[in-house]
């Protein structure tokens, strides 16, 4: 198969103008000039769809579609703590079939906004068996023992029973060990060994908010009050930040494996120089319109690129966000470094989130138009300006033409031109 487009957005190079990829089962053989394309590939099926821009399928690298179902339940709370209690009270009054159609509903939104592949984090992994995911899907596991610490062991054993039952063989997967105020270090010690033994990734949440600061460098604050009112042990608060708790977690400067760490907002000077000292970079996903659903302090963009550090986007969950569009993701970013051209911000949500997840020995080549890359492909109109990237941010509508792990899907109907 032939794709041909207005705009080929490679994101490995410039854009190629009447460009073209073909495509061979579910995988990228060529990309360049239409004309010359269409020679060396005489004979193959060729679809034009007229003026679009053709891009990579947008990666979202940090999603909670269990609470789909949650959009504008829970107005902002004054603090972190009292958003927790309300986001738990809410998943009290929820069964396992109204998770089950809240991660279907989710995967049919991010797919319409041209998602194609989702990091996507379930305290359910017992249901994965149960869902027939539209989008290739990196599932994994959101652990908690804060009131069960000594099962750690059993909780994360139990989780790689339920994704090994779930997931075809080699299948990608992952870890997720909820939060230092949520996991033990026992957790994340053994999630980290199971990571290693297994080929999987591991994702957490870190430093996401000012009372996490709060907690752990000072032994104060509303969630110190409230981990400590729900029995969680407190002596290892009032000692470090969360960054420095987690590197020390894990062995030091030094991290035995490449963690995806969604958030990071909350750091101090200290936490910095610890970073430059990393000898090992983790990912990190930040979250634009959840982050200002919160109030979380500034996202340090420009000094986390400068210490070489990926920076990826997701969407968080609808229960802090109001849609599963990377698009406005990208334009919330946009909002709040103007400074940042466009086409990075796309390679945020592409290239960077690629990065992210092709990792482990099931990793896909994912996030660029490429020859060996996966045929994981969105088009979106395009009208030829000067301002390409510019327009391809403010795109706000649905995507109806994808190819997905080689295969053409539709949202809407819409023209393409299929000839031989």
């Amino acid at each position: 198969m032939i794709i041909r487009a207005r705009t080929v957005v490679t994101m490995d190079g410039p854009p190629i103008e009447n460009g073209a990829v073909a495509i061979s089962e579910n995988r990228i053989i060529d990309v360049g000039d239409f004309s010359e394309i269409s020679a060396r590939h005489s004979g193959k099926e060729i679809v034009d769809l007229g003026e679009k821009a053709l891009l990579p399928g947008l990666i979202n690298a940090h999603c909670h579609l269990d609470y789909t179902c949650l959009r504008g339940k829970i107005p902002p709370r004054k603090s972190f703590a009292d958003w927790i209690r309300a986001i738990n009270a809410e998943k009290a009054k929820l069964s396992r079939g109204d998770y089950l159609a809240s991660i279907n509903e989710g995967f049919a939104e991010a797919k319409r906004f041209g998602t194609t592949t989702i990091a996507n984090l379930t305290a359910f992994p017992e249901l994965i068996s149960q869902i027939q995911a539209p989008v290739r899907t990196w599932w994994f596991a959101e652990l908690i023992d804060v009131r069960s610490p000594e099962r750690a062991n059993e909780i994360v054993d139990l989780a790689i029973e339920s994704l090994g039952r779930a997931r075809p063989p080699g299948a990608p997967g992952g870890l997720a060990p909820h939060a230092l105020f949520t996991a033990s270090r026992d957790l994340y010690c053994r999630c980290e060994e199971v990571a290693r033994r297994e080929k999987i990734l591991l994702t957490t949440h870190l430093a996401e908010s000012r009372e996490e600061m709060e907690m752990f460098r000072h032994g104060s604050g509303p969630l110190y009050e409230f981990m400590k009112s729900i029995g969680r042990p407190i002596d290892d608060c009032g000692q470090k930040t969360p960054l420095e708790k987690f590197v020390g977690r894990l062995g030091g400067a030094s991290l035995p494996s490449e963690w995806i760490v969604a958030h990071l907002n909350e750091l101090a000077e200290s936490d910095f120089k610890l970073l430059k000292e990393l000898t090992s970079k983790f990912h990190i996903v930040h979250s634009p319109r959840s982050h200002d659903y919160f109030g979380h302090s500034r996202f340090h963009f420009e000094k986390l690129c400068a210490l070489g550090f990926n920076i990826c986007l997701g969407t968080d969950s609808l229960a802090s966000n109001e849609s599963l569009s990377l698009f406005a993701e990208m334009r919330a970013f946009q909002r709040s470094e103007p400074g940042i051209s466009p086409d990075k911000v796309l390679e945020m949500a592409t290239v960077n989130a690629g990065l992210a997840l092709n990792q482990s020995p099931h990793g896909r080549k994912l996030g660029r138009i490429r020859t060996g890359f996966q045929a994981d492909l969105i088009a979106v109109p395009c009208s030829g300006t000067d301002n390409l990237f510019e327009e391809i941010l403010a795109f706000d509508g649905p995507v109806d033409w994808m190819l997905l792990d080689g295969k053409q899907k539709r949202n809407t109907p819409g023209p393409a031109n299929v000839s031989r």
